[in-house]
């Protein structure tokens, strides 16, 4: 039973310190002038990605290899086939092709450097220092170009994630809100860890599964909130912006830094499956966002019931 309620606490603790973190970063961000374009671009993208940093990084330390990669990789999958699914279940989703043409490529670009580099059965540090510097990279011409055609619609929906964050108060709330977002996290993050182990061994499921499922829905939480509030208010193009940003920075990112400071083995069932069908929902968005510009909800029902059935494949 302490199992249980030790995931369960993982996951309200890695939700809530999630929340506070992205509210209190944007609070101290606006108070120090950034402009709500790198907000939405970086600080937003940053911090509703940090349950997942904290957690796979985390595992890595501890020799959970299976639980930090399948981490990134199930969030990713959930992202798309969960996150936006539901999403599109409660508001269809209209974008602007144009909007979303240079993030999508960039998600389908990274999901595939990933799948080549599991391949190998490890990703160590040279690897995490190339994911890092292609988000570099990625982060510095998203802005750049946005910056010197600010009528871009990409612009817009960068500034739309950041107006998204509703918060008031001065910038010393921002930092209370930033030291209890931290603490939430690194606490959430060992209790969602020591339950999903436990789980494990109980039940003798690997933990890639493990990882996969159980920790990376957990881990996106803060995604999925904030996905469907941006749909309860008509704002599809934040919900999606939200999805592939997250995706971005979780293979670019998460995988880079962790990467970097601990190189971490693939098991061999997410390099021969899971990753691809990561890859395969990610090219999913391709006719979708960026042809059609439109997610209905035959389309959101049916990436939700894919998940479902993801899910009792995975089991």
């Amino acid at each position: 039973m302490s199992m249980y309620l030790s995931a369960v606490a993982g996951f309200v603790l890695l939700f809530g310190g999630g929340e506070f973190l992205v509210r209190g970063a944007v609070q101290v961000s606006r108070r120090l002038g950034l402009s709500p374009l790198l907000i939405g671009m970086t600080v937003v993208a940053w911090c509703t990605s940090a349950p997942e940093l904290v957690v796979s990084l985390g595992a890595a330390l501890e020799g959970h290899s299976d639980i930090a990669v399948g981490n990134v990789v199930g969030s990713n999958i959930f992202n798309i086939l969960g996150v936006l699914g539901i999403a599109a279940v409660i508001s269809p989703m209209l974008v602007d092709p144009r909007a979303l043409r240079r993030d999508t490529a960039a998600m389908v670009a990274s999901a595939l450097a990933l799948a080549l580099v599991a391949m190998t059965g490890e990703i160590g540090r040279a690897p995490g220092v190339l994911l890092l510097v292609g988000l570099a990279l990625y982060v510095v011409f998203s802005y750049r170009s946005e910056v010197r055609r600010p009528s871009l619609p990409s612009a817009s929906l960068h500034e739309h994630e950041s107006a998204e964050i509703r918060v008031t108060g001065p910038a010393m709330s921002g930092i209370v809100y930033l030291l209890i977002g931290l603490v939430a996290l690194v606490i959430g993050s060992q209790s969602l860890m020591s339950g999903a182990s436990e789980i494990a061994r109980t039940f003798g499921v690997p933990e890639a599964v493990i990882g996969l499922s159980l920790v990376a829905v957990g881990t996106s939480l803060p995604e999925l909130a904030t996905s469907i509030i941006a749909a309860l208010r008509r704002h599809p193009d934040v919900a999606v912006g939200n999805v592939v940003g997250s995706n971005i920075f979780n293979i670019l990112g998460i995988l880079g830094i962790t990467a970097l400071i601990r190189p971490v083995g693939v098991a061999e069932q997410i390099a021969s499956i899971d990753v691809w069908v990561m890859v395969g929902a990610s090219l999913l968005m391709v006719p979708l966002l960026l042809w059609k510009g439109r997610v209905g909800r035959f389309v959101g029902v049916f990436l939700s019931i894919a998940y479902v059935a993801y899910l009792v494949a995975l089991f």
